[in-house]
């Protein structure tokens, strides 16, 4: 009986580790290809959209011009696009240039995955809410209509929500 109860209890308190290991902020501090740093500490207030993508990625392609849509018509939000195909930089940003990319591009290297991550699959979007927590991580196509979904004042809330939610379990 009390084997079943502790057993219990550390499956609970690896659920609500998984819990908070999620909201978690990769913090980073990368440079794009004009020079100009970005550190997610900088974007306080802000919602931040990392776009992950590489030029041989066909959604990738595809989901640039809905992304530099979205960019264009909310200035309030930060959106960087990470290119993890960088082995050629001029190819990566002529090609960027060429699909519509108008946003800052970061060229992907040791540094930059040390900071963000390996990524398991492209696309795939990271959004950080105003506080710099992970709100949003996940691989495929993204619009302008899922990015205002996730970029919206009741996005807050409801992550604030979840916030207390999880407070409450652990």
């Amino acid at each position: 009986m009390q084997i079943d109860y502790f057993t219990r209890a550390l499956r609970a308190a690896a659920v609500v580790t998984a819990l908070c290991a999620a909201g978690a902020a990769h913090a980073f501090d990368i440079t794009d290809t004009q020079g100009h740093r970005h550190r997610l500490a900088d974007y306080q207030g802000r919602y931040v959209v990392l776009n992950f993508w590489a030029t041989w990625c066909v959604p990738c392609i595809q989901e640039i011009p809905e992304i530099a849509k979205f960019r264009r018509e909310h200035a309030d939000v930060v959106v960087i696009g990470v290119a993890l195909d960088a082995e050629d930089a001029d190819k990566v940003k002529r090609f960027a240039a060429k699909v519509g990319h108008d946003y800052p591009l970061v060229l992907a290297d040791e540094r930059v995955e040390k900071q963000l991550g390996a990524q398991r699959a492209l696309p795939t979007t990271r959004i950080y809410d105003p506080k710099g927590k992970v709100a949003y991580d996940k691989p495929g196509r993204v619009d302008a209509k899922l990015l205002e979904e996730k970029t919206a004042p009741h996005a807050v809330r409801a992550q604030r929500s979840f916030q207390a939610f999880r407070t409450r379990l652990g």
